[in-house]
């Protein structure tokens, strides 16, 4: 039974790619910070699929976390052949008013540590001959957003990162698969969290359900795609944003982001 480990599995997108990954006969390895969620979560899926579940209370925001993650999974004798890089951390706000700790946690979730947790296991898939790797960035990924800046640029780099990262893995054909994900507004806590500087109003319409951005995600790296976007809709507004000159972009997602921002009291 092939094994799969997921950090930020406790909620929303992660949750659901736990979910597709059980059905799917994974067994599982679920990581985030909120014990308890993980373990609820642990005990729902082994009675609902049968599935061997371990559970690791792990904060990626700390720097050598991820090094620390990949020991402590080797110390329990567990290979992974599934890595997806689903935690992410999101500030909403004007760059100069939110508290730089806050920023460099986001940028060592979003950036350092993926980028740690994908060499490490890169690297000993490579030496396996087998595995895949799904990044999680976002459709904010292809456009700079103001008063979403550092998220956004956070979220370029792993697209960059990880398109870049799938030829090489090509190119040296060692069987590993880099695929990078990029939904766009998704239903889940990250629309609606005091912890991220203030909340952004998006139609229900304009949003995912997490289910599917997570099917798409699993069903696309298994099929060796180096990018997915989910939805028809976001693959639209992809386009659009690549056609669209910045001088004019960046303006305009700046009044709209500024428009439907609320600051929590």
């Amino acid at each position: 039974m092939p094994t799969a480990l997921v950090t930020g599995a406790s909620d929303g997108i992660g949750k659901e790619f736990c979910n597709v990954l059980a059905e799917r006969g994974y067994s599982l390895i679920l990581v985030a910070r909120r014990k308890k969620r993980l373990e609820d979560l642990a005990n729902r899926l082994i009675k609902g699929f049968g599935i061997n579940c371990s559970t690791i209370s792990h904060d990626l925001a700390k720097p050598e976390a991820a090094r620390e993650l990949f020991d402590s999974v080797s110390e329990m004798g567990l290979s992974v052949d599934f890595l997806v890089n689903n935690a992410g951390l999101l500030q909403n706000g004007f760059f100069k008013d939110i508290d730089l700790a806050t920023q460099e946690n986001m940028i060592m979730v979003n950036i350092m540590n993926l980028t740690a947790l994908t060499h490490l296991y890169a690297k000993d898939m490579a030496e396996r001959r087998s595995g895949h790797i799904l990044n999680v960035a976002s459709l904010a990924g292809i456009m700079p957003i103001p008063n979403q800046n550092v998220y956004a640029a956070s979220k370029a780099f792993v697209l960059s990162f990880g398109r870049a990262l799938h030829n090489e893995m090509q190119a040296q054909k060692c069987d590993v698969i880099i695929t990078t994900l990029c939904p766009g507004y998704t239903a889940t806590k990250m629309m609606d969290n005091p912890d991220q500087g203030a909340k952004l109003a998006i139609p229900i319409a304009m949003m995912q359900a997490p289910r599917k951005v997570a099917e798409e995600g699993i069903t696309g790296c298994l099929a060796g795609k180096d990018m997915v976007i989910p939805g028809i809709v976001n693959k639209i507004y992809s386009i659009f944003a690549g056609l669209l000159p910045n001088k004019f972009l960046i303006p305009a997602l700046g009044r709209f982001y500024r428009a439907n921002m609320t600051p929590y009291q």
